[in-house]
């Protein structure tokens, strides 16, 4: 068995490039949405054959057990390469849970599945009056003999018609701070009782999802981590979210293709757009600057300080900028949708500028991360 970790960092780099480029697909090289499991699924397959499809996992559960530096250029290459994301919430999320968090007998019974591919999982976490203010959500799970009965609604699910599982956050107690109140279920998507109904984004995809729970049968040996404990297990899968959230790659894809529009257009020709043009260029190779010291940390062991925030709201709000001086750049053409010719180049130019907007919600809203910043950094009153 290789040991990965074992190797230098340029050495585990090229080897990790090189199997990129000889098995990922050229046409769904930087896919201009989200991709649907039916559309990505041959890559996991090849990855699981490979055993490259849980480089962070330990060796014991099926994983190649990098080392955050190592995952970390894993994770670098891919973007690098334009690698589409798959359905990744069982790699990413639940099966880390588990792994740490599960029973022997909840780490049998999922970890395999995930490896495999047989299992893709969805996460129910967000509703329409709990955002970003999660701990207030209402789905809500009562023990009834050995099953909790689930009622509510959860919104937002990422690929959620894609889903043979859910994750679900839920109330498990209404008489106690909300954060103690809440449970981490396990819950088959195909159980009776759960409807998933895809919302129509404004950029002409379906990748979010509505899913409603009416009377859902779900067995009390799904939970995970000990009743009313689900918001402790929730933090657990923080992990490394915030620093690839805040990863420069998005805005430097972003600034590329801006400065490819702006020469088949000459819009360089125009001394206020060159100098909007370059201010982004600086912020994007600062942003790179910062993103690299925290992935030393990371690198080293470290615990990421709460000021790695900064790179969620930085690499957001960049990627904003961008995508609407692409949009003005572009002229009249800047509001079509859909491929647009632009001097004899075509790009979407709409779907940069609707995925920017809720780029700076997900995964926290930037005004959370700003609130994280002034008490955890600046020690400014809450």
């Amino acid at each position: 068995m290789t040991n990965w970790n074992a190797m230098s960092d340029e050495e585990f780099r090229q080897i990790a490039r090189k199997f990129i480029e000889d098995n990922y697909p050229q046409k769904l090289r930087y896919p201009s949405k989200r991709l649907r499991w039916a559309e990505i699924k041959d890559w996991y397959f090849t990855q699981s054959k490979a055993g490259w499809i849980a480089p962070g996992w330990p060796v014991e559960h099926g994983g190649m057990g990098l080392a955050p530096g190592k995952l970390i250029i894993w994770v670098e290459e891919q973007e690098n390469y334009g690698v589409g994301r798959a359905p990744d919430h069982g790699l990413t999320m639940i099966g880390p849970t588990i792994i740490q968090l599960g029973s022997p007998e909840q780490k049998a019974q999922y970890l395999p599945k995930i490896i495999t591919g047989e299992h893709v999982w969805g996460q129910c976490y967000s509703e329409p009056n709990a955002g970003s203010d999660l701990a207030s959500l209402r789905t809500e799970a009562v023990l009834d003999g050995d099953h909790f009965v689930v009622n509510g609604q959860k919104i937002w699910s990422t690929l959620a018609q894609d889903a043979t599982h859910l994750y679900v956050l839920v109330r498990t107690d209404k008489n106690v701070k909300k954060q103690e109140g809440i449970t981490f279920l396990l819950v088959d998507a195909n159980t009776p009782g759960i409807t998933i109904r895809p919302i129509m984004t404004i950029a002409g995809d379906d990748k979010f999802c509505e899913v409603f729970f009416d009377n859902v049968r779900v067995p009390a040996a799904n939970v995970i981590g000990g009743v009313n404990k689900g918001w402790t297990v929730a933090k657990t899968q923080l992990g490394f979210e915030r620093i690839f959230l805040g990863s420069p790659k998005l805005p430097q894809y972003a600034l590329g293709r801006l400065e490819d529009i702006a020469m088949k257009i000459g819009a360089f020709d125009d001394a206020l757009f060159t100098d909007k043009f370059t201010q982004l260029k600086l912020d994007v190779a600062d942003l790179n600057a910062l993103y690299r010291r925290y992935t030393e940390i990371v690198r080293r062991g470290g615990q990421l300080p709460p000021d790695v925030s900064m790179l969620k709201v930085w690499s957001t709000e960049t990627y904003a900028r961008i995508a609407s001086l692409m949009v003005e750049a572009a002229g009249a053409a800047g509001g079509l949708d859909g491929a647009t010719d632009l001097g004899g180049m075509t790009e979407d130019i709409m779907t940069h500028y609707y995925y920017a907007r809720p780029a700076t919600i997900y995964g926290g809203s930037n005004e959370v991360q700003r609130n994280i910043l002034s008490r955890a950094t600046l020690n400014l009153p809450g």
